[in-house]
Order: C-alpha cells, then structure tokens, then sequence
C-alpha cells in the first residue's frame, strides 16, 4: 500500500515537472514566472519608485543608510538627451532585454532571465542638478535574485560610463 503510495507520487511530480518542462520549452513571450507589469512605476516629483522592502530591488535613490537597496548613482557629463540614450544602448547592449518605455528623461526596461524567464523591471532618470542617472532594479517576483539586480546595474554602469565602446 504504501509503495503504491509512493509511486503515484512520484508519478505525480514526473509529471507536474514534465509539463514545467514543456511550458518553458514551448513559450514564445512571457512564461508564468514573468509576473505583471507593476503600473507605479514611472517618475513622480523627481523620484522613481520607491525600493520595495524585499532584498530583490536597488535603487540609487534609496536610502544610502540602507545598504542593501542603495546602489550609487550613474555619474553622467551631458544632457538628459545624452544620458537617456546612453542608458538606452546600453540596455539595448544587453542580453534579453527590451526597452518598454522611453520619455524624455525617462527610460523604462525590462530584462528576462534565461531559464525561467522571470522579469526585472529596471528605470533610469536624469538628474541634470547632480549630473547623474538614477536608476532602480527591482524583480517583479520572489524575495531574493542573489544579486542579480545590483550586479546588473553595475554592469550597465559600465557600459555607460564607458559610452558601450567595446
């Protein structure tokens, strides 16, 4: 009985992984992991949205007492024009990412993960005051991404400091 048991469990979980198997495999646009487009996203009086409060999101206009979210800024010379096109190449530059909205001083991205195809929402503005670019990473899902947001930013910080020169 309890072998039974166990067997039509396993088969249970052979099949549950077999059909997560053929779902990732067959997607053509966004998989279950994608999550929903956040709709508070966007500049408000200067600021992009505020740092959620799972370890998953860096923002350069974080608290810098809260080291797990903040993240410097991007130091940029130039105008709002400039640094909001460099942003966007240097997004563009990027594997499995996608420009979804481009304003004014305003740029708005979202990058897949290769596997799973979960998504990070990732937002710059200019600050022509300070002579930066703020930026947010966030992962739409979970609690943790291991660094990726933050790894993710300095990588694109790169690639804009340097204006995507190989």
């Amino acid at each position: 009985m309890l072998r039974r048991s166990l067997a039509a469990l396993l088969l249970v979980l052979l099949g549950a992984a077999a059909a997560l198997a053929l779902h990732l495999a067959t997607a053509k646009g966004d998989t279950m992991f994608a999550g929903k487009r956040p709709d508070y996203l966007g500049v408000k009086d200067g600021r992009l949205a505020r740092p959620r409060s799972t370890p998953n999101c860096v923002s350069s206009q974080a608290d810098p007492a809260d080291a797990g979210h903040h993240i410097a800024p991007i130091a940029f010379k130039g105008s709002a024009h400039e640094a909001i096109a460099a942003a966007r190449k240097a997004v563009e530059s990027m594997p499995r990412a996608s420009v979804i909205r481009h304003e004014g001083n305003y740029l708005y991205a979202e990058f897949k993960s290769k596997l799973m195809g979960y998504v990070d929402d990732v937002e710059f503005t200019h600050d022509a005051t300070a002579g930066v670019l703020h930026v947010r990473s966030a992962s739409r899902l979970g609690r943790r991404d291991y660094g990726v947001n933050r790894a993710r930013v300095e990588d694109l910080r790169a690639r804009i400091e340097r204006r995507i020169e190989p």
